[in-house]
């Protein structure tokens, strides 16, 4: 019993890893997804039930499903692509140099015949005519760069998951491709205002507010090239 729990402890970790071991990731479940829940209490309908028929059937009435109807997303459980596309490169120096130097000296040659007694007694060439004296000096220099060039394009399908007491649409929209035994997920999340959606039914992403995309993956390549748990655990608590 005593080997159990440090088992659990190095095994419970590593649980994602071993999903994929001799077979490619699972895809995440699609029934449990935040989109799909949104898609399913999509709330209150956009037209009443007792509208005429010859309304339902005409081609100039207000309805998304009409002629000219709006059809960008304005209610939950609808959908609506988002556009990605960062090019963004920063780069920063820096440079720092200081020089100190500073000396004291503190004698005491002359106080009532104190100094003259004393110097009768200290061994040969030690004197109180000079009691301290201190010389220091530091110098520092400090050199610093910062060099970064990030460049992402893609398109995904979003969700309303929610819709805001002022009218603000919550967005969210997973992706996963599979190839091999790699699996690619994208995730992307924020709020949108549904003046900034476009008539084909796109927005970008520099018009999401607290916008949150995720690019990665997981699979046998993804587990060589990172370190291993206890690596990094040692990593973040040794000091030196």
């Amino acid at each position: 019993m005593a080997y159990i729990l440090p088992t659990l402890l190095l095994v419970l970790p590593n649980c994602s890893r071993m999903d994929h071991i001799g077979k490619p990731p699972t895809l995440s479940p699609q029934d449990q997804s935040v989109e799909r829940q949104a898609m399913v209490f999509s709330g209150l309908p956009a037209t009443t039930a007792d509208t005429s028929q010859y309304r339902k059937a005409s081609l100039w009435s207000g309805d998304q499903s009409s002629l000219f109807g709006d059809r960008r997303a304005f209610t939950t459980g609808d959908i609506l692509t988002v556009l990605v596309e960062i090019d963004d490169e920063a780069e920063m120096s820096n440079t720092s140099s200081r020089t100190r130097s500073a000396k004291e000296n503190l004698g005491v040659p002359h106080l009532m015949g104190l100094p003259q007694r004393q110097n009768k007694v200290l061994p040969d060439g030690a004197s109180v005519d000079t009691a301290v004296d201190l010389d220091s000096s530091s110098s520092s220099q400090g050199n610093g760069s910062v060099r970064r060039n990030e460049k992402l394009t893609l398109r995904i399908a979003a969700t309303v998951v929610d819709v805001l007491p002022n009218g603000v649409l919550r967005i969210e929209g997973t992706q996963e491709v599979r190839v091999n035994f790699e699996l690619r997920e994208l995730f992307v999340s924020g709020f949108v205002r549904r003046a900034d959606i476009t008539r084909q039914n796109e927005i970008t992403y520099d018009k999401m507010a607290s916008a949150r995309i995720s690019y990665g993956g997981r699979g046998h390549i993804s587990d060589v090239q990172q370190p291993r748990i206890g690596q990094q655990v040692l990593d973040a608590l040794l000091p030196f």
